[in-house]
């Protein structure tokens, strides 16, 4: 697989931002999800061992009334509530995510990924297996450099989604001037370290995953480059995607969220360990799975659309597929 060049950034932000415009209200369920349930009765994060030790004898008896029973009621409660565009809050943040965080990622996989590579192919021939370890390094990579960038549209993205009121006149624009003027440049970067270990795996497993599933199918000589192809590849990576980054995913998304202090510190976690800690002793391991379902369900249908779409736009512009 060849360097697409700029094509292959331009392609890979205008397959994604599609793949948002499908998936956002599923998304916006997740993240709903995520944040209900969190305990209350943390004192403010930071506020030494005494409160450390309080937080799991009380975590159980403070924690919110769940609102969002499932996926499916959970829709329905928002758009009962919120009207329909209550699903689409935050759909502009996460256009501008994708055309910024998406682009960097997917633009990087190939160049890092042929750079790591012992051998190249060329468009005539047929292809040859790179090791896996080196699709998830460049994966990895490629998914740290974009998210590092790109934090602030991601922080403004999940605010927008978590609020069940009216969004304030100026959309996304507002809002991050609302963010910079109380918490600074900082504010905008809160969550950047969950959101780059959540950008690291999330790369590092569906960009990889589908690369080296499409090869192994193509190698087998039961299936050849196409779109019943395509389609198998990214719903495994979808499967495995979702899987590997729920976890971070709720950590990621209940840092961001929460309320910060004026010296800076979050009134709920003082650190993105604080919240992973927080969560499990409060609700359990497996509250880092929830949200799993629409994760899935995001995750899974924005991974399809999103080698659909790249995996033509390559072929109209005469590129290798992925």
């Amino acid at each position: 697989m060849s360097n697409a060049g700029p094509l292959g950034f331009l392609f890979g932000g205008m397959s994604c931002m599609a793949a948002a415009m499908v998936t956002h209200p599923v998304d916006t369920i997740k993240v709903r999800l995520q944040l209900q349930g969190e305990p209350v009765g943390y004192p403010a994060a930071g506020t030494g061992a005494q409160a450390t030790t309080a937080t799991a004898s009380t975590a159980a008896q403070a924690a919110v009334p769940k609102k969002y029973n499932g996926f499916l009621r959970g829709m329905a409660t928002v758009v009962r509530e919120e009207g329909v565009g209550g699903l689409y809050k935050g759909i502009s943040a996460s256009l501008l995510r994708e055309g910024t965080y998406s682009t960097i990622r997917i633009g990087l996989y190939e160049p890092f990924k042929n750079a790591l590579a012992t051998a190249t192919t060329g468009r005539d021939e047929p292809p040859r297996a790179d090791p896996l370890w080196k699709k998830v390094v460049a994966g990895g990579a490629a998914g740290a450099v974009g998210s590092a960038i790109a934090n602030p549209t991601d922080l403004l993205k999940v605010r927008m989604q978590a609020s069940t009121g009216k969004l304030p006149a100026g959309g996304v624009l507002r809002l991050a001037a609302d963010v910079f003027r109380a918490e600074g440049l900082r504010g905008l970067y809160r969550g950047v370290g969950p959101n780059t270990q959540r950008a690291i795996v999330l790369t590092g497993t569906q960009l990889p995953s589908y690369d080296h599933f499409k090869h192994l199918l193509l190698a087998s000589g039961y299936f050849s480059e196409g779109v019943a192809t395509h389609f198998v590849c990214s719903m495994f990576a979808g499967l495995v995607c979702a899987t590997t980054t729920s976890p971070i995913d709720v950590v990621k998304a209940r840092y961001m969220n929460q309320k910060y202090g004026p010296d800076g510190v979050g009134l709920k976690y003082s650190s993105t360990f604080d919240c992973f800690r927080k969560t499990v002793q409060g609700e359990g391991f497996m509250a880092l799975y929830k949200g799993w379902f629409p994760q899935w369900m995001r995750i899974g249908p924005h991974t399809i659309v999103t080698f659909m779409i790249l995996e033509q736009l390559r072929k109209l512009a005469g590129l290798n597929p992925v």
